[in-house]
């Protein structure tokens, strides 16, 4: 049965490749306008998971419901134009192209019509052009709006990574590791910035840096061995033994 509180739910979500099972029986509720962290040791089935909910991998078993409806067959671009944009561990910029081009091709990308009309409709194209300043401040890269992508830093490319998925006007972010490779001087930024996502948008995160998790999320999911074995607020969460004996190590949390 669905929970109308929940935006986005996964019920039994099961993927295999061949005899191995990475994700086994994942039922996943979170609720609009929440920070949901899903945690757990590499090879728990995170990435997984991610690339199920964004429609790029298409799951062995179960569903995957957005605002109540079955998008478990849609694929990517469908699930885009409902709500759902993703960011990745790996950088996926256009590093030739400056900080405005790539918010700029990110948010034309969600509107084919629009696309095709952009420089000659004036309206669209002040529209468009409304979203990427917009875009831009959030994340706090207006004053480098005209630097090549290759030449910014690891930590703004980071932020230019949510930038593009935020050009899409998301309801819902899946957000892959943002701290990843960050040095101690950027961490505090994105901390912020990640803070400051909801709840204007609905943010599931993965991501290492158990400090900065514990601290801005709403609700923690510890997947282990492609299963959920614990979920509950981040105090729940670090408080319980199975997740330190599990994950983290006793002492680690």
């Amino acid at each position: 049965m669905q929970t109308p509180e929940a935006l986005l739910r996964t019920e039994k979500l099961t993927r295999r490749f061949g005899d191995f099972i990475a994700l086994k029986d994942v039922d996943l509720s979170v609720a609009p306008g929440a920070l949901h962290a899903v945690i757990g040791p590499n090879g728990a089935g995170k990435t997984t998971l991610f690339n199920v909910l964004a429609g790029q991998l298409a799951p062995s078993g179960g569903a995957v419901y957005f605002d109540g409806s079955a998008v478990t067959k849609l694929p990517v671009h469908r699930r885009t134009h409902l709500g759902i944009a993703r960011s990745f561990q790996i950088t996926a910029v256009f590093p030739e192209l400056t900080v405005r081009e790539n918010v700029r091709l990110a948010a034309q990308a969600v509107a084919p019509k629009v696309r095709r009309s952009f420089l000659r409709a004036s309206t669209s194209k002040a529209l468009r052009l409304d979203v990427v300043d917009d875009v831009m401040e959030r994340v706090g890269l207006t004053r480098l709006s005209e630097v090549p992508a290759a030449n910014l830093s690891h930590g703004l490319t980071r932020r230019l990574e949510i930038a593009l998925a935020l050009a899409s006007g998301p309801r819902l972010l899946l957000l892959d590791e943002p701290l990843s490779g960050m040095g101690v001087d950027d961490i505090a930024g994105m901390e912020q910035l990640l803070r400051s996502l909801v709840p204007d948008h609905t943010v599931v995160l993965v991501e290492h840096n158990m400090p900065v998790t514990l601290a801005i999320s709403d609700r923690v999911s510890v997947l282990v061995g492609g299963q959920v074995l614990v979920e509950g607020t981040p105090q729940e969460v670090a408080a319980d033994d199975r997740v330190k004996d599990a994950y983290l190590g006793r002492g680690h949390l």
